[in-house]
């Protein structure tokens, strides 16, 4: 029983769950900024820490995707 909690666990905090989550993150940002961008006025202050993070998140995603998937040998 332990075991299977361990491997719960284990696959809860994985890199590949972890991608998976900052991919939606980073898609229900988009939509955010879509939304926002349809407001008038447009808050110029939100736009821009929604696009900062945004930015954020992508950077995460690629760097997590470099390490899941090195492009050279190791």
């Amino acid at each position: 029983m332990q075991a299977a909690a361990d491997s719960l666990d284990s696959n809860l905090h994985s890199p590949e769950r972890r991608l998976i989550e900052l991919r939606m993150e980073h898609a229900d940002l988009d939509a955010m900024i879509d939304r926002a961008s349809l407001e008038s006025p447009v808050d110029e202050l939100m736009m821009r820490r929604l696009k900062k993070r945004r930015l954020a998140l992508r950077d995460q995603i690629a760097r997590l995707e470099l390490v899941l998937d090195p492009k050279e040998p190791a």
